[in-house]
C-alpha cells in the first residue's frame, strides 16, 4: 500500500438522517429532532443540539434535557432513498461519484479542477447545484484521500496538496469512527491523530491488530484507497422530433431509416448490439404510442430500420374506426419517434456458424412474420408454448411471435403410461372392450404421482377442440355409461355417437381420470372424468364426462 493519495472531493451533508426523514416522512428538520438506534441518538437536528442534545445519549435523557423532542426510528433505507437524488445531482456536474454512506459522496478533483476553474471554483459549483436541485445544504471538502476530506468537509475547507498529515494531527482520535479504539488510545495517552501516527507502524500492528494498523495508515495521512465510483448508465436511446407531422408511410420509412442508423452507430460506439427494440411515438395531438419488437439475434442497422417502418406503417395503415381488427388509425401524424434499445448485448456475444450464417431461414421467416405483424398487430401471428396443465386446452398458450415464450404453468415432462417401457409412446393408451385392466391402468397409477394429478397419460392428442362436441355413450345392452362419484363406471363403454352423428363402436378405451379442480371456491368447482376411446373405424377420441354429460375433448392422430 503505496503511493500518493488521490485528491478527493468529498460532499457532506450533516444531519443526514433527520433530513432524511423530512425527506420521505415528512418530519420538520427545524424543531428539536433526534434518530435513535439501540436507544442510543445516532443524529440530531441543530435545535436539538441546541437542547443540549448530543450523540450517544440514551432515549430518557434526551427527552429529559428537551421534553418536546420529535423521536424518530433509525430507518437504513429511507437514508438511501433520500440520498439518491442528490447523488445524481452531483453527478449532473462531475462524472464518476463514489456514495461513501447515505449523507456522504466524493469524486476525484482532478477533472472537475480543470473544468470548472480550480478546486475551490469545482465546490462551489456542487453545493450550489446540490442547493437549487434537491434543496438540501451540504459542504465540500478537499484533501488528498476520502479520509482527510470528509474532515475537510465538516470545516468545509480546501487543503492544501501535501499538507494533510498536517492537517490530520490536530484532530481527535475519536475521528477514526472507532469508538473501542478511540477509548483505549485515551487511556493509553495518545489523544490526536498526530500522537498517533507517530507511533512505529509495526508496534501498531502488534498491539491494535490489522484495524488498528488501518487506522494509524489513515492517522498519517496515507489513505491512498482509490476511489470506487459508479459509473451512471449510459443513454443509448435516440429521439427525431419533426416539425411537419408525419403521415405518410413513405415519409415514416425514410425516418426509420436515419433513425436507424443513430441507434446503431450509438450501440456500435459501446460496443453493443440490440436484440429487443422499443418503438415509441407521439402524434400532434398528444397520442403516445408503444410497442416492443424482439429478435433472436442481433438486430443489424437494415433490421432495425424495418423493425421501425414497419411499425410506422402498421400505425399510420391502422383501421378507420368503422370495424375490422386492425389498429385504429392515430388522429393525427407523428411527431416524435423514439427507439429505446431495451434488450442489449455485446457485440461479440453471438457467432456465425463455421460454414455460414447460422439461422439463415429462421431470419427470413422471422422477416416475412414481423411484417406480417406490423401490418395487422402483434396478435395477428402467435406460436403454440407448451406448459402444465390437466386438460390438453390448459396445456397450451398462443404467444405473440416474438414475445418471450414462457409457459402459463409448470410443466415437467409427462409419465409415460403405465406399463410402458421408457420412452416409449405412439399411440392412445387403451385396452379392448370390456377389460378390467384399462380401468385399472387409468385409475391405479400409484406407482409416481404425475406432475398435474388428473393429466393424462402421453402421447398428446392431435386436435384439440375449442369447442368440445356433445357426446352420448351407451353399454352393450344400450344404456348410457355413468361414472359414479366414487369413479366406479356402470358398464364397459360400446357405443359413441358424436352430436347428430350415427353410432360407432368402441373397441378400446381405458380411465377415468378423473380432475376435481377449485373445490374450494364453490363458484369455480369443476368435477369430470376423462376417457380416451378408440373406435372401429380407427379413429382415437378423448372423452370428458362432466354432470353426467359426455364431451369430445380432442382427436387422437
Amino acid at each position: 500500500m503505496s503511493g500518493v493519495p488521490q485528491r478527493t472531493l468529498l460532499l457532506w451533508c450533516p444531519d443526514w438522517p433527520v433530513l432524511a426523514a423530512e425527506i420521505v416522512d415528512g418530519v420538520p428538520a427545524t424543531d428539536p429532532v433526534v434518530v435513535l438506534h439501540a436507544n442510543r441518538v445516532i443524529a440530531c437536528s441543530e435545535r436539538a443540539r441546541a437542547e443540549g442534545i448530543r450523540r450517544g445519549l440514551r432515549r430518557r435523557e434526551a427527552q429529559g434535557r428537551c421534553p418536546h423532542l420529535t423521536v424518530v426510528d433509525h430507518d437504513p433505507g429511507r437514508d438511501v432513498r433520500a440520498f439518491e437524488p442528490v447523488v445524481a445531482a452531483v453527478e449532473e456536474v462531475v462524472a464518476g461519484v463514489e456514495v461513501i454512506r447515505p449523507g456522504a459522496c466524493a469524486t476525484a478533483a482532478r477533472g472537475p479542477s480543470r473544468y470548472l476553474g480550480g478546486e475551490e471554483a469545482a465546490a462551489e459549483r456542487i453545493v450550489e447545484h446540490v442547493a437549487q436541485s434537491c434543496a438540501v445544504e451540504s459542504q465540500a471538502g478537499i484533501a488528498d484521500g476520502v479520509f482527510a476530506a470528509g474532515l475537510a468537509a465538516r470545516e468545509g475547507r480546501i487543503v492544501a496538496p501535501g499538507g494533510t498529515r498536517e492537517f490530520l494531527a490536530a484532530w481527535p482520535v475519536e475521528a477514526l469512527g472507532r469508538p473501542a479504539l478511540a477509548d483505549l488510545l485515551r487511556r493509553l495517552g495518545v489523544r490526536t491523530l498526530g500522537e498517533f501516527a507517530a507511533l512505529p507502524a509495526g508496534d501498531v500492528l502488534a498491539r491494535f491488530g490489522f484495524d488498528g494498523a488501518l487506522a494509524h495508515r489513515l492517522a498519517g495521512g496515507r489513505d491512498d484507497r482509490p476511489l470506487a465510483v459508479r459509473q451512471p448508465p449510459a443513454d443509448l436511446t435516440v429521439t427525431a422530433d419533426y416539425d411537419e407531422p408525419v403521415d405518410r408511410v413513405d415519409a415514416a420509412a425514410f425516418a426509420a431509416r436515419m433513425l436507424a442508423e443513430r441507434l446503431h452507430e450509438r450501440l456500435a460506439g459501446y460496443g453493443l448490439a440490440c436484440t429487443r427494440l422499443g418503438i415509441e411515438a407521439v402524434t400532434a395531438h398528444g397520442q403516445e404510442l408503444h410497442r416492443v419488437w424482439r429478435h433472436d439475434g442481433l438486430l443489424t442497422a437494415a433490421a432495425i430500420a424495418d423493425r421501425v417502418r414497419w411499425q410506422l406503417d402498421g400505425w399510420l395503415s391502422g383501421s378507420n374506426g368503422r370495424g375490422g381488427t386492425r389498429p385504429a388509425r392515430p388522429t393525427a401524424g407523428i411527431v416524435r419517434l423514439r427507439l429505446v434499445p431495451d434488450g442489449v448485448l455485446a457485440q461479440a456475444g453471438l457467432q456465425p456458424g463455421l460454414w455460414g450464417e447460422t439461422g439463415e431461414e429462421r431470419e427470413r421467416a422471422h422477416r416475412a412474420l414481423s411484417r406480417v405483424q406490423g401490418i395487422l398487430g402483434p396478435e395477428a401471428v402467435v406460436t403454440a408454448v407448451l406448459g402444465g396443465g390437466r386438460s390438453p386446452a390448459d396445456q397450451v398458450r398462443l404467444v405473440p411471435w416474438g414475445d418471450e415464450r414462457a409457459p402459463a404453468r409448470p410443466g415437467p415432462p409427462p409419465l409415460p403410461p403405465a406399463g410402458a417401457a421408457p420412452g416409449a409412446a405412439s399411440a392412445p393408451v387403451v385396452v379392448p372392450a370390456g377389460g378390467g385392466a384399462g380401468r385399472r391402468a387409468g385409475r391405479g397409477r400409484a406407482v409416481a404421482e404425475p406432475p398435474w394429478p388428473g393429466r393424462i397419460p402421453p402421447p398428446a392428442p392431435a386436435v384439440v377442440l375449442p369447442t368440445p362436441l356433445p357426446a352420448d355413450v351407451r353399454d352393450a345392452a344400450g344404456e348410457p355409461v355413468v361414472v359414479s362419484a366414487r369413479l366406479a363406471v356402470s358398464a364397459a363403454p360400446a357405443r359413441l355417437t358424436v352430436g347428430d352423428g350415427r353410432p360407432a363402436e368402441i373397441t378400446g378405451w381405458a380411465g377415468p381420470w378423473p380432475v376435481d379442480e377449485r373445490w374450494w371456491a364453490p363458484a369455480e368447482a369443476r368435477r369430470r372424468a376423462r376417457f380416451q376411446v378408440s373406435l372401429a373405424d380407427g379413429a382415437a377420441l378423448l372423452l370428458a364426462v362432466e354432470g353426467g354429460q359426455w364431451l369430445v375433448e380432442a382427436i387422437y392422430d
